[in-house]
């Protein structure tokens, strides 16, 4: 196990790493990450197949859109279990915080799938039609469990990237997408009559995917990990949270942005293309993004050991997603796929690839902040990021609202526009904080030891 770091050590007696290790390391991360946008086809080509596809697929988005909040929390157990997790005594801890964090997550299910809340939720603020509310709370009833399972696996996940056998996340999305298809073929032939089956095929596939990570991170718990490491701090499930909380909030913040982005929109010129064009871009965006989401693992799992080399890896993979998007943004790549895969024609197309090529703004400073949250959460100062995401989230209003009063003819682009500023505000108080920190350390003649 790697002892303990501290950020800036000199790492001149420490093995060095080479890129090779790094990239071995690194793309099975990024690979699991891109095809968890196959489970969404694989669910929407189901529901599609339904006698009412509009009715079903509108009710499932709905319960996803809730789901997508409370799965949030149990994301999260990744980044703690891989920054705090060395020894066993420190996994109980992180699994009790799990626990309690997970019984919640089902409380507030069952509130919203058998009680009155669920009424108040969708019907509120959700703004769903009565005669709606009730299937979309039978389809959450089934996807309430996917968050739980969701945590599981994260937790596990935890253990596994630490130890670096990250190709066995690869290894559960594939046999997940496999699962998930098969159930797809039964459901297909059998008849898809109602919006719960996404559901279920979504937690059926949640299930095989924490299935594998809990058989892996078991064995890596009960042959790798050592009962106590020494001088490793963390063995109470308050120090975890103390850990986790910043991140849940920072979470919960970053939950207002989407919204109100969407509200903004509907006030511009041409409102539902407005809407319709900065969702296709966005959804191309974050396709681009989502395999280099995993960057701040490397500065996790790296930065003790060998930081140069770590800061060498960032810089090859920081420009990475601006050339991919540039490349579909100034190319018949880019209209090749808004119009096929995605469906954009004629005004739409134009208005999506315009909204397109200003998230070229945010794919740039994107890879930077993940790299900067990475070194926030090794030095175990998460609550920075509470203030760097409430920043983020200052200004993404701020501008959405300049915008629609100045110019609302842009359209869509006044939502990626307002996003990206977003993003280059949260990296630049981040990396202003951080900068602060290192030169008070060094005025003082002392290094912060880091999580670890």
């Amino acid at each position: 196990m790697n002892d303990q770091p501290v950020l800036g050590e000199d790492s001149a007696l420490r093995p060095r790493i080479t890129l090779v290790q790094m990239f071995i390391f690194f793309i099975p991360l990024g690979l699991s990450s891109s095809l968890v946008t196959i489970s969404h086809v694989i669910i929407n080509g189901t529901l599609t197949r339904s006698p009412n596809p509009e009715a079903i697929i509108a009710s499932y988005a709905v319960a996803m859109s809730l789901l997508g909040i409370t799965e949030r929390p149990a994301i999260l157990l990744r980044q703690t279990c891989s920054a705090l997790v060395r020894d066993r005594v420190s996994f109980r801890a992180v699994s009790r915080v799990a626990f309690y964090l997970l019984t919640g997550v089902l409380l507030f299910g069952a509130l919203v799938s058998y009680t009155g809340v669920g009424k108040l939720v969708f019907g509120t603020l959700f703004g769903v039609n009565g005669e709606q509310v009730t299937p979309i709370m039978h389809v959450y009833r089934v996807a309430m469990l996917v968050s739980f399972f969701s945590g599981i696996r994260c937790l596990f996940h935890g253990i596994i990237i630490f130890n670096k056998r990250t190709f066995w996340l690869t290894i559960g999305m594939v046999i997940r997408l496999i699962g998930m298809y098969a159930l797809s073929r039964y459901y297909i032939a059998k008849g898809v009559d109602s919006s719960q089956v996404g559901a279920i095929i979504f937690l059926f596939g949640m299930m095989i995917e924490a299935g594998v990570s809990v058989w892996e991170g078991m064995r890596l718990y009960r042959k790798v990990l050592p009962e106590k490491k020494p001088d490793h701090p963390y063995e109470k499930p308050a120090q975890i949270f103390s850990f986790y909380r910043p991140l849940l909030y920072s979470s919960l913040i970053a939950v207002i942005i989407g919204p109100s982005i969407n509200i903004f929109l509907g006030k511009t010129i041409d409102a539902e293309r407005s809407i319709a064009a900065f969702a296709l871009a966005s959804s191309v965006c974050q396709l681009v993004l989502s395999f280099f989401s995993y960057l701040h693992q490397i500065v996790l799992n790296f930065y003790r050991q060998d930081p140069r080399q770590v800061r060498r890896f960032t810089l090859l993979m920081a420009f990475v997603p601006s050339v991919l998007l540039g490349i579909m943004s100034f190319t018949p790549l880019g209209a090749w796929v808004m119009t096929h895969p995605l469906g954009a024609k004629e005004l739409l197309l134009e208005e999506s690839l315009k909204a397109l090529r200003l998230f070229l703004i945010m794919t740039i400073a994107f890879t930077w902040l993940d790299y900067v949250n990475g070194l926030l959460m090794l030095k175990g100062q998460t609550k920075v990021m509470v203030w760097s995401q409430a920043s983020n989230v200052t200004v993404t209003l701020l501008t959405l609202t300049v915008c629609l009063l100045a110019a609302p003819q842009l359209n869509g682009r006044i939502g990626v526009l307002a996003q990206s500023l977003g993003i280059v505000t949260e990296l630049a108080f981040v990396a202003w904080t951080l900068r602060s920190t290192l030169r008070e350390d060094r005025k003082n003649g002392a290094s912060l030891p880091l999580s670890g």
